[in-house]
């Protein structure tokens, strides 16, 4: 069965991902993406009109799957909203203790390159990261409305600084190779939380 053109950038959009996540995004041409896809040489431009585009998608899709990540926790109806975002905040720490503490997350591994480097890459993130701070944002609503969760802040307030400290905590942890300020922003969490 031959290959759609949606399922070859998305090939592309997948080997890009874990490249850039290993080497970051201006370390990565455009020939090694190809050949780690398995698409022929020149192809690149039928599915992306400049690097920029491609590097926009890239963004793009890793925040698509990751906000449906986010979705499915939430979606889990026999727990409480402190369980959601127990579960959430568990889930962001398996994924930067993996490697050595170098991490999965495309935000915390580009967030200060791509943002002096590519407009539509800086806005297509900065979109994605304002989207995980409006989910967060209503898990802590629906846990101060049922209970399970209370706060010393807004729940927007709240839900950005936590964001916060995970992203610092996180980049820490790879500068250290070390769990530890990982550790640290889960207690801060609980306390924030009250859970």
């Amino acid at each position: 069965m031959p290959v759609t053109k949606a399922e070859t950038r998305q090939s592309l959009l997948n080997a890009a991902r874990r490249i850039v996540a290993a080497k970051g995004y201006a370390a990565v041409g455009i020939n090694e993406i190809l050949a780690a896809a398995g698409v022929p040489k020149g192809s690149f431009y039928h599915h992306f009109g400049s690097k920029d585009a491609f590097g926009e998608a890239m963004m793009k899709s890793y925040f698509d799957e990751y906000l449906t990540t986010m979705d499915g926790i939430v979606a889990d109806k026999g727990k409480s909203s402190a369980q959601h975002l127990m579960r959430y905040w568990q889930n962001f720490y398996d994924m930067q203790v993996v490697d050595d503490c170098q991490g999965g997350c495309l935000v915390v591994k580009l967030g200060a390159e791509i943002a002096d480097l590519s407009e539509v890459m800086r806005v297509a993130t900065k979109v994605g990261t304002t989207e995980i701070v409006d989910r967060l944002e209503r898990m802590i609503t629906d846990g101060i409305a049922d209970g399970s969760v209370s706060v010393d802040d807004s729940p927007r307030t709240t839900a950005e600084a936590l964001y916060d400290l995970w992203l610092g905590a996180s980049m820490m942890a790879k500068i250290h190779r070390s769990p530890d300020y990982l550790d640290r922003a889960m207690t801060v969490t609980r306390q924030v939380l009250h859970v």
